[in-house]
């Protein structure tokens, strides 16, 4: 067997393993609506309703696509391997984080779009930290709802707080030029990203 149809089987048997093809799909979808959806609120940045519609459901819902293509079908497998699996989980999570944050920096263009698009990216990449280290603690299938939890909570409880503080841990709400913000997200994706290529996702049992 020639490299190139050697390498093209393992990278297309990897993909099929973890849903890729749906997962991309998938993505690229919530990516149209959510670029759809700002563009035609471009200007009512401060309408009710919209943040927690398009800036914050918009990232947590691609981030959730993302942690549910971490499911690793053969753990045995991973963790008998001669080589480390390590690299190919990073490369799996940094690439569909990248493919999704593409799509979310070209947002919009009319006023206040610049604070919209940064909050869309920072959002992303904090969401999938937070899915990243929920795959590796409950298993990738159930990612989604520690996120959505955490998110949710963060939302409800920062809506009447003021001070510097609540722009670090009220991040998912927070203005999207907010330098507290940022770095909360940022640390959260490094994180997630970091333990869940160390360790994987949690064993989980056959599909159904």
């Amino acid at each position: 067997m020639s490299p190139r149809r050697r390498a093209l089987t393992g990278i297309g048997l990897y993909a099929r393993s973890r849903g890729l093809p749906l997962a991309l799909a998938l993505l690229a979808g919530v990516c149209a609506l959510v670029v759809a959806a700002a563009h035609r609120t471009d200007g009512a940045y401060a309408a009710p309703g919209w943040w927690a519609s398009v800036v914050v459901l918009g990232p947590l819902s691609a981030a959730a696509l993302i942690g549910a293509s971490l499911y690793a079908p053969s753990d045995e497998l991973d963790r008998t391997a001669v080589r480390p699996w390590w690299p190919r989980r990073l490369v799996h999570l940094l690439a569909l984080s990248a493919l999704a944050c593409v799509p979310l920096a070209l947002t919009g263009s009319g006023e206040g779009s610049a604070s919209v698009t940064a909050a869309l990216v920072r959002n992303l990449l904090g969401c999938v930290g937070v899915t990243a280290a929920s795959a590796v603690l409950v298993g990738a299938r159930l990612s989604w709802l520690p996120a959505l939890c955490c998110v949710g909570a963060v939302h409800l409880a920062s809506s009447e707080v003021r001070g510097w503080a609540v722009g670090v841990w009220g991040w998912p709400t927070r203005p999207g030029q907010e330098a507290g913000a940022w770095l909360a997200a940022d640390v959260v994706f490094v994180l997630g990203a970091a333990l869940h290529a160390a360790r994987g996702p949690r064993p989980e049992g056959p599909r159904a």
